[in-house]
Order: C-alpha cells, then structure tokens, then sequence
C-alpha cells in the first residue's frame, strides 16, 4: 500500500456541526501578502551571496472572510512569487468556505498540476491551508491541535537557531545571548563550516560546545542545500565522528539535498543522527526517503512542503516507521506557531527550531513567545494558531520590498 494514503483521521466538520450546528458557511473575501525584507542576517559562506537569493525567503499571507474572521499564512518564498501565484489562485479562493482548509487547498493542488507544482505554488498553497485552519480554529473557539485530535504534549524545547560566525568572537556573543533568554539547546549552521578545512570545523564547534557547557544540546547543520555544495560523503562520515566527539544531537544536511543513496549509506555509518528535508516538497517527495530509511530525523518546513495538513501526513509516514521528525522552522511567528500546534497533536513531538535572534518572530508578534525556567516553551491553547500579529511591526518589515532585485 502507498506511504501517501494517509487519513489525518478527525472530522472537523462534526466538531464544527456540534458547536454551531447547520449555521452558513464563512466566505473568503480577501487575501493580502505581506513581504518580509528588513532583517535577514548576512550570510558568510566564504563567498558573496547576493541578497536576491538570501535577502528574503518569506512572506505572510492574511485570509480574510465576510464574517471578519481572518487567518494569517506562511510561505516560504520571495514576496514577488507569492504575489503572483496569489494573482492566479485568488478567483478560485474568493467565496469559498474558509472552514474546510482541506478541501480548498486540495481543490488547489488539483487545479494547479500544471502550474508547477512542488515551487512556488506549492509554498503559496501551504499557507493558504495554515491560514484556513487558522481561521477554522477562531471560529469553534478551539486550537489547531485539538481540531488535529488533540494534544500529547503541552511543551516543546526550542533549540536557538543561528549561524556559525568568524572570528569565534561573534558566535560565542551569540551563543551567551541565548544563554541569557534561557535556552538549552543551539544549533549552528552554515557559515564557513565544510567550506575552509577540517581544523576550522573542529574549532568552530568546540568553542561552541565549551560556551554552551554540557547541559545543553547542541546541533550543526553543514548547510548541504547550499549553491554548488561540495561536502562529500566521505567527509560527511568522518565529521560525523568528530561531531560525536563533541556530543551533538544531529548532523544536518551534511549532503546535497538530493543525494538519497548518500544519505542511506551516511545515516548507516554515523555515529550521530543524521537529519535532512527542509527543501523537499510535497509529501510525494518525502516518500522514498521514509521507505529507504535514509535519515534518522526528517524536517519538512510546512512553509515549503505544502502546509499543515501535508507536514502532517508526511510526519505521520515517519512515525509509523519510527522516524523521528522536528519540523524545520528558519522563518516566522506564524510559521512557529504552526510548528507548535502540529508538534503538539503528533505522540513524538519534541523540539521546535527557534530563529534566533527572531525579528520575523517575536518582532511581528503582539505577545512574544517565552520559554519557561526549565527552557521549554508552552505550546499555545488558544483559537487556532494561537497568536496575534502585530499589523504595524509586520508592515513596518516590509518596506523597501520593491528595491530587490
């Protein structure tokens, strides 16, 4: 039987019917994008990047409907391709019922088969399914998880999520600022690790280790989705010993994004689990990869996969062949809540990745997120997403969108 025949295995529409019982329909009447550009931060690969590639890979979306109920969305491409996919989808959205974020976003996928399904259209579709969801959840009064079947866990660990830096310096300020706010685990990425030499690797993960001492996790993400990357499978298995020399939890994207058979024979041979997934789309891609085993830790970014109830179906696949899988998170508010909810309603959740520092999350946000004393972070209980977007710190983060290039 296929991997992709998954149920989500709930009715919404009877937890509907039972607190509002036969009352009309919500109708989409809007959709307005929203672009993030003001704060990406520079990105040092040992080489430029021009900031049409890293400058800004997010947008919001808002969903608004003729009862005033509106849902926010994420999609994790450039504000431009968001805005013309919206252009192309916005007549078979407007009067739809915003209840039913399956049906619509299925009807979506379908319509769109030969628009170029797994890009943009599919990332501009996931967040109009975070956001019909979210709106589905104002209007029962209940939260995503509890209208996912409800909630295993009350409580994630946030890992602080940035980027290795050079001169050591810089990380160690970054890694203390953490620290400070409490978290208990960090992952480093990117940056001049596997792009200089084995000694330059070494130390940027031993500084790292000896400032965030032994009671918190560590993870290293080698950035294996990276123009042109050239990390083999060779030194992906002997940095894997080296990463276990210094206790880390996982080794992320130690190869190309596609390398399918490398990651089977990596994931075989490391000492430290292997993670990988953030850029496949669609939970037709994330298939095989559950079949051949290939990691030991999957991370879809419901941003780019398609959304909510495509992350969840893909996780669903993992867990029912014990793989664990920790949501990629590298975007925004609404993109971490939607983490949140999703995590709560699976029996393995258990990390969320927190940007950090967040400008695109606790800088949008009319209540920030806060880890408790223990470092974990309460997983909101409220309608939907469980949020609220602060209009005028989102708009004041889009300005200058129109002088990208």
């Amino acid at each position: 039987m296929s991997l992709t025949r998954y149920a989500l295995g709930f009715s919404v529409a009877a937890c509907f019917t039972a607190q509002h019982g036969q009352s009309p329909p919500l109708r989409i009447s809007n959709v307005e994008v929203f672009p993030l550009v003001s704060e990406r931060p520079p990105l040092k690969v040992g080489h430029s990047i021009h900031p049409s590639w890293w400058g800004y890979d997010q947008t919001l979306i808002r969903i608004d409907t003729d009862d005033g109920i509106s849902g926010w969305g994420c999609a994790g491409t450039r504000w431009e391709l968001a805005d013309a996919v919206r252009k192309v989808l916005t007549p078979h959205l407007i009067g739809q019922d915003a209840t039913q974020p399956e049906a619509v976003t299925e009807k979506l996928h379908q319509w769109t088969f030969w628009y170029g399904r797994g890009g943009a259209i599919t990332n501009y579709i996931g967040a109009v399914n975070v956001a019909l969801w979210d709106i589905l959840g104002k209007k029962t009064g209940l939260s995503i998880s509890r209208l996912l079947g409800g909630r295993f866990v009350e409580r994630l660990k946030p890992y602080a999520s940035m980027l290795f830096s050079w001169p050591l310096k810089e990380q160690t300020a970054n890694l203390e600022s953490g620290l400070e706010k409490n978290f208990r685990a960090f992952k480093l990425g990117w940056g001049t690790f596997g792009r200089v030499d084995r000694k330059r690797d070494e130390q940027l993960v031993s500084s790292a280790r000896k400032t965030i001492g032994t009671g918190s996790e560590l993870m290293i993400d080698a950035g294996g989705s990276d123009v042109f990357w050239h990390g083999d499978l060779k030194w992906a298995i002997e940095t894997s010993h080296m990463l276990r020399d210094h206790d880390v939890t996982w080794f992320e994207e130690a190869l190309r994004a596609d390398d399918l058979e490398g990651y089977q024979q990596l994931r075989d041979r490391s000492p430290v689990r292997i993670a990988t997934g953030e850029v496949l789309t669609r939970r037709q891609a994330f298939e095989p990869w559950v079949r051949a085993r290939a990691a030991d830790i999957l991370q879809p970014d419901l941003t780019i996969c398609g959304g909510l109830s495509e992350a969840r179906r893909i996780w669903q696949m993992a867990y029912d062949r014990n793989i664990q899988v920790v949501m990629h998170g590298w975007n925004t508010a609404v993109g971490a809540a939607a983490d949140l909810q999703l995590s709560a309603s699976m029996p393995n959740g258990k990390y969320l990745e927190y940007w950090h520092p967040a400008p695109y999350v606790s800088g949008i946000l009319k209540r920030p997120f806060l880890l408790d004393s223990d470092g974990m972070l309460p997983i909101p209980d409220a309608p939907g997403l469980g949020i609220e977007i602060d209009e005028r710190s989102l708009r004041a983060r889009g300005k200058g969108a129109e002088q990208y290039a």
